[in-house]
């Protein structure tokens, strides 16, 4: 039996049944990751392999307790874990080893799950490519000379090179999303404030970030949302938790959707992209759904310019510590010194402005989902390309004149803190991954999981495995 090869819930019912050893498990992930990470660098700071091997073996003959018990899991370097590097890519960083964990680690732990190590990310999640100075670049399990996306990055192409079976993302511009497609996954990124924040600094001004589940199959993504899940006193946005793994066999039939395509061209992209979603949109509609083409529902730029302000904003007050001591600055990527600069640099009246048009934009949506019941968007627009870029400079013949530009199609849904799922919609002529976003409503995210399964079911894109190294 190929153990790397199952479904998390596959391998906690195995685990649960004691048909299966937790030391199994994690002798099988080991091995595999010996043989085939080097590739792609998708696991970083990986943990002794013998105290690994210990801590399984120790689970063995204990009552299985949580839906991981004993199953190796990787945490993305945005988080910090007790006793592991924690660089979030940053070379001030490259030496920092907590003393205790973020809530997101504590919660897999408590779920049983054994920490092995870090899944990659570029430096502090800024950017779609997943290449620091720390750790290096990641590159794409179906093509390695080419980039896996990020942030979310390693965590997408370990799932692909079935280096992990589940594995948790962050999503702020697409940073779940468009790995997701780049690596033949899937990638959830929930209603904003459903998967709790640790809180630290201010808990109501910024709501453009999650945290969100990442795996191979649906089921995993709900079964991992229900523990990511638990409501937070300490976070004002906390939500009503959900069994979001029941019952996610349905009747999809009379589903209506909405297909936004490429903004009316304002979201350039690549060939081959959108002819490749029309797959998804076909399974979609085989499945019983309708679908409908929408044409641009609000205006492109003024997302653009909500967005950028916000965010901009958004990382000058999680780095401007950091710009603000020359030696830290130093180390800083130029893409960081840029967002830091045009954050610190608006007025209230700027943000109060751009918080406007996602006010304006929310509203819109209000009556879009009286005629939809999900939207439909591409998950990038671009094809995975050499990992050696830092970033697209054109997209079918236009300029991108900032370094996430050519991410463009993944605001309309971080902007107001919908939830969204990204799923695979097949494989373009160079055999490269491509997927789109399914999003909906605030609250919708049992809905969007019951959509996503009889999609899965009807397709399982993520059984095309890539070819090992």
């Amino acid at each position: 039996m190929d153990l790397t090869g199952l479904s998390a819930s596959a391998l906690s019912r195995l685990i649960h049944a004691r048909k299966v050893a937790p030391s199994d498990v994690m002798s099988a992930v080991l091995a595999r990751i010996a043989r085939v990470n080097p590739a792609v660098n998708a696991i970083v700071a990986l943990r002794d392999p013998g105290l690994l091997m210990a801590e399984a073996q120790a689970l063995d003959d204990l009552e299985p307790s949580g839906w991981l018990h004993g199953i190796p899991f990787a945490i993305k370097d945005l988080q910090r874990v007790s006793g592991i590097l924690s660089s979030s890519g940053h070379p001030g960083l490259a030496d920092f080893i907590p003393k205790a964990d973020d809530m997101l680690p504590r919660r897999v732990r408590a779920a049983g799950g054994i920490i092995i190590g870090k899944t990659n990310v570029p430096e502090f999640g800024l950017g779609s490519h997943s290449y620091n100075p720390v750790h290096g670049v990641t590159g794409n399990p179906y093509d390695p000379s080419r980039s896996a996306g990020g942030s979310s990055g390693g965590a997408a192409a370990a799932l692909a090179a079935r280096l992990v079976a589940v594995a948790d993302g962050s999503d702020m511009m697409g940073s779940l999303r468009n790995p997701a497609a780049f690596c033949n996954v899937y990638g959830f990124r929930p209603t904003f404030g459903l998967v709790p924040a640790d809180p630290e600094g201010d808990g109501f001004l910024h709501q453009l970030a999650t945290d969100g589940p990442m795996a191979r199959t649906i089921e995993d993504l709900a079964r991992f949302l229900e523990i990511l899940a638990v409501p937070e006193p300490t976070d004002p946005h906390s939500r009503a938790w959900e069994p979001f793994s029941a019952g996610l066999d349905v009747e999809v039939k009379g589903t209506r959707i909405g297909w936004l395509g490429d903004w009316g061209g304002a979201f350039p992209t690549e060939p081959g992209i959108l002819d490749t979603c029309a797959a998804a949109l076909v399974a979609l509609t085989d499945l019983g759904c309708s679908v409908e083409a929408v044409p641009p529902p609000f205006p492109a730029d003024r997302l653009w310019e909500s967005w950028t302000m916000l965010r901009s904003w958004s990382v000058a007050a999680g780095l401007g510590v950091l710009y603000a001591e020359p030696k830290s600055r130093a180390h800083l990527k130029p893409e960081a010194i840029w967002e830091i600069e045009r954050g610190l640099s608006y007025s209230a009246a700027e943000i109060h402005r751009a918080s406007v048009i996602r006010s304006q934009w929310y509203a819109t949506l209000a009556g879009l989902f009286e005629r939809y019941d999900a939207l439909v968007l591409p998950s990038a627009q671009v094809w995975p390309f050499p990992k050696e870029q830092t970033w697209p400079r054109r997209i079918a013949g236009q300029e991108m004149d900032t370094y996430h530009r050519w991410m463009q199609v993944v605001i309309p849904v971080s902007l107001v803190g919908l939830p969204a799922l990204a799923v695979p919609a097949g494989f373009g002529e160079q055999g490269l991954p491509m997927g789109v976003q399914i999003f909906g409503p605030k609250g919708t995210d049992r809905r969007l999981l019951r959509l996503g399964q009889a999609y899965h079911r009807a397709t399982d894109w993520p059984s095309q495995r890539p070819a090992e190294a």
